[in-house]
């Protein structure tokens, strides 16, 4: 899809910064932003609607970012989201200024 052309933008949890490496080479650096989505952990437990952390920290789910397996931190994101404190709109907006500002869209609709 990037080599069409397109803004292409995913959400993964990926929790080893070697990955994010992998990806970022793949894709090229110049067309890879890493956004960090910083959230402290007692935020992301209070948010989980399905309970995951909590069954992660009884031991039913294995290898669980930040409970059983380690986090590690983006060393230089393109962008840092702090979603404790912005609302969903307010991130899409960062996000969009950015692309602006980065001349990668002119305005949108």
């Amino acid at each position: 899809m990037v080599d069409a052309g397109l803004i292409v933008i995913t959400a993964f949890i990926s929790p080893f910064q070697s990955d994010r490496d992998k990806v970022k080479d793949l894709i090229g650096n110049n067309r890879f932003w890493e956004v960090f989505i910083d959230c402290p952990l007692e935020i992301c437990e209070q948010r989980d609607p399905k309970g995951l952390y909590q069954k992660a920290r009884k031991g039913e789910i294995p290898d669980f970012s930040g409970i059983t397996s380690p986090y590690e931190p983006p060393l230089q994101p393109k962008l840092t989201l702090p979603t404790a404190d912005l609302s969903i709109d307010k991130c899409t907006e960062i996000i969009i200024q950015k692309l602006i500002a980065e001349k990668i869209i002119n305005h949108i609709h």
